[in-house]
C-alpha cells in the first residue's frame, strides 16, 4: 500500500484495510497530541484512493473492514465521500463495514439525510476524540470544540444509524482539573448515548505542546494512583440510559476494563476500587494484575 507519513488508526481497526482518503488532520492544534505534525492537511484525489483500492484488491482475497484514514475523513463533501464508499463496496463486495475518524463539527455540518445516505453506502462507525467532558479542559488543550457540540454530534450520528465510538483521555486535566475532568466526563458518557466509549491514559511525547508544559512544570500530570481515583469518579458519574460498550484496555491504561454500561457499572467500579485500595499499581507493567 502507498502511505504518506505515519498512519494512525483506532485499536479496533487493527485488522482492517487502511486507505488514506485524507492526509493529516483539519485541526491539528490539540496541545496534547503529536500526531500528524509532519503533514499539511489535504484531501486526496479520488483517483489516488481508487488506485489504492485496486492495489489492495490484487493483494488481499478477503477484506471484511476498511478504515479511511487519516483524521477527519468526514470533512469531505458528502458526494465525494459517497463516491469513495461506492467504489469500496464495488471493489470489495465482501466488506461489511467502513469507518472513519471525525471531528464532531463535521458531523454537525451534514444534514440527517446526508448521514443516512452515507450509512446506506456502507459507513458503519465514526470514531470521535471527545477527550474530556469538561469545557475548561477542552479549552486549555485547544480542542476547538465544546462538550455540547460533541454530545449533539454523537446523537445525530446515532440517530442516522451510524455507530459512534468516543475516546476520552484520563489525566488530561492534570492535577489541577482532575476532579472536574472526571465528573464532567462521566456525565457526558451518560448523556450522549454513544455505542462505544474508549478510555485512554494521557502519555505525552515530544512534539506535543503539552509535553513542554509538563517539562517546565506548567502542567502537572497525575500519579498512577490518581489516575485510578479519576477512573472511579468517571465511572461513578456515568449514568447511561442506553447500552454503551466501555473499554479501557489500551496499552496506555493501568487497569484493563471491559463491560457494558449500565449493567456492568458496579462490577467495573468494584474492579477499580480493588486496585485503588491495593495501592500497588505504579506503572504499566502491573496493569494486567486486575484483568
Amino acid at each position: 500500500m502507498r502511505y504518506e507519513g505515519d498512519v494512525y488508526r483506532p485499536p479496533s481497526e487493527a485488522h482492517s484495510l487502511i486507505v488514506q482518503a485524507t492526509l493529516g488532520c483539519t485541526h491539528n492544534s490539540c496541545t496534547f497530541c503529536a500526531m500528524y505534525k509532519e503533514k499539511k492537511f489535504r484531501l486526496r484525489h479520488y483517483e489516488e484512493v481508487l488506485k489504492d483500492f485496486q492495489m489492495a484488491r490484487s493483494y488481499y482475497p478477503h477484506v471484511e473492514r476498511i478504515f479511511l484514514a487519516d483524521g477527519d475523513a468526514l470533512c469531505m463533501t458528502t458526494d465525494k465521500l459517497l463516491r469513495i464508499l461506492d467504489s469500496a463496496r464495488e471493489i470489495f463486495p465482501e466488506c461489511t463495514r467502513i469507518s472513519v475518524y471525525s471531528r464532531s463539527s463535521h458531523i454537525l455540518n451534514k444534514s440527517a439525510s446526508e448521514l443516512e445516505r452515507l450509512r446506506e453506502a456502507g459507513l458503519g462507525i465514526v470514531y470521535i476524540g471527545a477527550e474530556s467532558g469538561s469545557e475548561e479542559v477542552l479549552s486549555r488543550v485547544n480542542k476547538g470544540e465544546r462538550p455540547a457540540q460533541i454530545i449533539q454530534a454523537v446523537k445525530k450520528a446515532e440517530s442516522a444509524g451510524i455507530l459512534t465510538s468516543i475516546t476520552f483521555v484520563s489525566g488530561l486535566g492534570g492535577k489541577e482539573l482532575m476532579t472536574e475532568h472526571a465528573i464532567e466526563t462521566g456525565k457526558m458518557i451518560g448523556e450522549m448515548g454513544a455505542s462505544y466509549v474508549g478510555l485512554l491514559t494521557l502519555i505525552l511525547t515530544p512534539g506535543a505542546p503539552m509535553y513542554d508544559d509538563m517539562k517546565s512544570g506548567r502542567f502537572i500530570p497525575l500519579s498512577a494512583q490518581e489516575v485510578i481515583e479519576e477512573l472511579d469518579l468517571i465511572l461513578s458519574n456515568a449514568d447511561c440510559i442506553s447500552d454503551c460498550v466501555l473499554r479501557s484496555n489500551h496499552p496506555s491504561n493501568l487497569i484493563s476494563l471491559r463491560g457494558t454500561l449500565p449493567k456492568d457499572k458496579e462490577r467495573l467500579l468494584t474492579q477499580v476500587r480493588r486496585a485503588k485500595a491495593d495501592g500497588s499499581i505504579t506503572d504499566l507493567r502491573l496493569k494486567n494484575r486486575y484483568l
